[in-house]
C-alpha cells in the first residue's frame, strides 16, 4: 500500500500517521520526491482502513499495490533511483560504462586494459576475480590476489571497480571495491542477498538464466528489504531454443523494468551473444531503447584470453562502440 501525502502536509501530523502504521505492525518507507512525498507501506496492510486513512487532511490518495515487491516498485518510487559511485551518477538520464577483462590475469594485463577503456568513457573498471565457471576444469579466477591487482588498477586509474562476489564468506575481501556484482547464477541464492542487504554498498544484480522479470525484481527486493537501496539491475541475456548466440539479449526488459522499477538497468551485449562482432549492434540498440549504462567485457589480447575471449572487444573496438552510443543517445534525447 501506498499513501500518498498532500503538498506541504504538516510534519507533526504525518509523523502521528507513521507512528500508528507502525504500532500495527507496519513498515513505513518514507519516499520524498520532486513533486510528492509517499509513505510505502510494508507488512500485512490488510487490516488497514483505506477509507480511514484516506480521510486524514494531510493524505492526497491511498492505493494498494499487488505486485508482491515493494522497495523496488515504481509505485512506491515514482521517481528515478540515481545511484553515485565515485561522482558517477547511474540512472536518471545518466549512462556509464561499465568495461574491463572478463576476468584479472595479470597486473600489467589489468592496469594497461582500465587506462585504455577510461581513454574510450569508460569510468567503471570491471574485471572478474572469483569466476563461476560451467567446468570446474576451466579458469576460475586469481580470487583474492585478483582484487588486490583491481584496486591497483583503481589506484593507477582512479576508476570505481566492479566485480562478482561468489559467496557471503568472501565480504571482507570486498571492504574496499565499488560496486559488488551478483552473477547470474547467483541470482537466486538469497542468502547471499540478504547478506548484500545488510551493506552500504551498491550492488550490480545480473538476471538470471531463465528468470521472470517479476523473480528479477524479487531477488532485488531480498536486498532492499534489508536496508540497502542501491540496486543496479542488469539484462545480460537469457535462454532461449536459439543456440546461434550464447543468449538471447531480451530488449524489451529494459523498457518493460523501467516502467516497473526505479531502479538502474544496465545491458551487458557481451555475456548476451557471447560473440564479438555482435556487442556493437547490440550496444546500439540497448542505448536506443533506453539503457542506463553498458557492460561491455575488453582484453588486449582476446585470442589469448582466459576467459569467454570470444565475446571480448579490443580497446579501440571498444572506443568505436562509446562514440556510436553517444551519438544514438544523443539523437534519442532530442527527439
Amino acid at each position: 500500500m501506498v499513501v500518498i501525502l498532500k503538498d506541504g502536509a504538516d510534519s507533526k501530523k504525518v509523523k502521528n500517521l507513521t507512528d500508528w502504521l507502525e504500532n500495527q505492525k507496519i513498515s513505513v518507507h518514507k519516499v520524498i520526491g520532486e513533486y510528492q512525498t509517499i509513505l510505502g507501506l510494508i507488512g500485512d496492510t490488510s487490516k488497514i482502513d483505506i477509507d480511514l486513512i484516506q480521510g486524514l487532511d494531510i493524505v492526497e490518495k491511498v492505493k494498494r499495490i499487488s505486485e508482491p515487491y515493494k522497495n523496488a516498485n515504481r509505485k512506491f518510487h515514482p521517481d528515478d533511483t540515481i545511484i553515485d559511485v565515485g561522482g558517477h551518477k547511474i540512472g536518471g538520464g545518466n549512462f556509464q560504462y561499465f568495461a574491463g577483462p572478463c576476468s584479472v590475469e595479470s597486473r600489467e594485463q589489468i592496469i594497461s586494459i582500465a587506462k585504455d577503456v577510461k581513454k574510450a568513457g569508460a569510468n567503471i573498471l570491471r574485471g572478474g576475480a572469483f569466476k563461476p565457471r560451467t567446468s570446474p576444469y576451466a579458469f576460475q579466477g586469481m580470487r583474492a590476489e585478483g582484487l588486490e591487482l583491481l584496486l591497483e588498477a583503481k589506484k593507477e586509474t582512479g576508476m570505481p571497480i566492479v566485480t562478482e562476489i561468489m559467496d557471503a564468506s568472501h565480504l571482507d575481501l570486498f571492504e574496499n571495491v565499488d560496486i559488488i556484482q551478483v552473477g547470474a547464477r547467483n541470482m537466486q541464492n538469497f542468502e547471499l542477498l540478504k547478506e548484500l542487504g545488510r551493506i552500504d554498498k551498491p550492488i550490480f544484480l545480473k538476471r538470471g538464466l531463465c528468470a521472470t522479470l517479476q523473480e528479477f525484481l524479487m531477488s532485488a527486493e531480498y536486498i532492499m528489504a534489508e536496508g540497502n537501496q542501491k540496486v543496479i539491475l542488469c539484462e545480460r541475456g537469457i535462454r532461449t531454443f536459439e543456440t546461434a548466440t550464447r543468449n538471447t539479449l531480451d530488449l524489451s526488459a529494459v523498457a518493460m523494468l523501467h516502467e516497473m522499477t526505479h531502479l538502474p538497468v544496465v545491458v551487458d551485449p557481451s555475456h548476451a551473444s557471447g560473440i564479438a562482432r555482435l556487442v556493437k549492434p547490440m550496444s546500439f540498440a540497448a542505448a536506443a531503447c533506453g539503457a542506463d549504462g553498458l557492460m561491455i567485457e575488453v582484453h588486449n589480447d582476446p585470442a589469448k584470453a582466459l576467459c569467454d575471449g570470444p565475446q571480448a572487444l579490443r580497446p579501440e573496438e571498444f572506443a568505436e562502440v562509446t562514440r556510436g552510443v553517444n551519438a544514438i543517445r544523443e539523437t534519442v534525447n532530442n527527439l
